[in-house]
């Protein structure tokens, strides 16, 4: 009898170390924040630097897509080494386009050996769609030159209304 509870204790943390649903089921829990797990086949950047993880070779037919503003790779990270890596990620499951997705904002989101990615290079463009830019150097403007107004009522030396020089 204790070996049957051994077992189960030590097997507990195991059976439940992932409540994850796969990509497929996503859709049946829209509006629920959930954990959904799959591997990531693709990153593509869409238009205005928005990045979509996909777990499907057609992406259009995929039922589900995982979601990164431009605004949320700086607390994410590089999430293009997330391709080819099998992720779990934590979110509130949203509808769009008739599609399952869930909008990754922070790297806390990940869990698992994914979790584990690098911050964006400092040089990342992310309006640049993805690519390096290293910027444009401009020459230091110039202060504006200021000329002084001279004071009308300064004496100088010893020049004193009234007094004659000696």
């Amino acid at each position: 009898m204790w070996r049957f509870s051994l077992i189960l204790l030590l097997s507990g943390p195991l059976l439940s170390a992932s409540d994850c649903i796969p990509i497929h089921e996503a859709s049946r829990h829209v509006g629920e924040t959930k954990c959904v797990a799959g591997k990531v086949l693709k990153i593509k950047v869409g238009a205005r630097g928005v990045h979509f993880l996909d777990f499907c070779e057609d992406q259009m037919a995929c039922p589900f897509t995982v979601v990164v503003f431009p605004s949320g790779l700086k607390d994410v990270g590089d999430i293009r080494r997330l391709e080819g890596r099998m992720i779990e990620i934590h979110g509130d499951v949203k509808l769009y386009d008739g599609r399952a997705e869930i909008i990754l904002n922070r790297i806390g989101q990940i869990t698992g050996g994914a979790a584990m990615i690098p911050p964006l290079p400092k040089n990342y463009d992310v309006e640049n769609r993805g690519h390096y830019s290293a910027g444009h150097l401009r020459p230091a403007k110039k202060p504006a030159k200021v000329k002084a107004k001279p004071n009308t009522t300064a004496t100088y030396g010893n020049d004193m209304e009234g007094e004659e020089p000696q």
